[in-house]
């Protein structure tokens, strides 16, 4: 790695990005070449992040109301792409903001008998693989994520209350899918008490969450196919979609 790229890397690690404009799905698309290339079907949805305010994080219900599109159109996709695919062996991934909905895309079922998201028996969802999630809205607002983007992205100080049991994974357990996080040791995006934190609650609810963490690995690396952290994301899915 040549040093104008570490300091590049260096400076978007210091941005916070979770569900901001800016970052659309063209950031993920060399990971997602990379599993493909490692024997994956992948399909890669976008979905509406913040407005033209770079500094606001997501839109609701947009956000959801696109992930939850996208994963009601999986199964028709595959079977008219690859038909030879096994549906049953699909396996929900995500970095960051996208693990968060990862998360909350497997966690459907479970949602409030009221919320216009809540999607029937997920059996042929065989896991979910988080990377550095948001994956507890509570915390990640407790600790200023990404500047404040867990309450931004539920519509602000007036709504998070009442919008997190819709929108928090960690309030959305046991779902019954086997889940695996992988978090970097050293991530400043999106600290390890996060994942920390949903995995006590999957606890709590009666469901073991599977935590993986790597020394010395900060928040981009695992979706980075040149770093090591990468390959051991790969196998986490394998592990999952076998």
């Amino acid at each position: 790695m040549t040093d104008d790229v570490a300091a590049a890397r260096a400076a978007a690690e210091e941005k916070s990005a979770f569900s901001r404009a800016p970052y659309d799905r063209r950031h993920i698309s060399p990971f997602a070449d990379f599993l493909a290339r490692h024997g994956f079907a992948v399909a890669s949805a976008e979905y509406r992040r913040g407005g033209g305010d770079d500094s606001v994080a997501g839109r609701w219900p947009d956000t959801f109301d696109d992930v939850a599109a996208a994963l009601d159109a999986l199964p028709a996709l595959v079977r008219e792409v690859l038909p030879q695919a096994d549906p049953r062996r699909t396996v929900l991934t995500g970095h960051s903001a996208g693990g968060h909905l990862a998360l909350w895309g497997a966690a459907r079922h479970v949602l409030p008998a009221d919320s216009p998201w809540r999607g029937g028996s997920p059996a042929t969802l065989r896991g979910v693989v988080a990377l550095a999630p948001i994956a507890d809205l509570a915390i990640a607002d407790k600790l200023d994520v990404c500047g404040g983007a867990a309450r931004q992205l539920l519509g602000g100080d007036e709504n998070f209350a009442e919008r997190q049991p819709y929108a928090d994974p960690a309030l959305l357990l046991p779902t019954g899918i086997a889940t695996t996080l992988v978090q970097g040791r050293t991530d400043l995006d999106v600290p390890q008490a996060v994942a920390e934190s949903y995995a006590e609650a999957a606890a709590k609810a009666g469901e073991m969450v599977g935590v993986t963490l790597l020394e010395d690995v900060g928040h981009f690396p695992l979706i980075d196919p040149a770093a090591d952290a990468c390959a051991v994301v790969v196998e986490e899915i394998a592990q999952l979609a076998w």
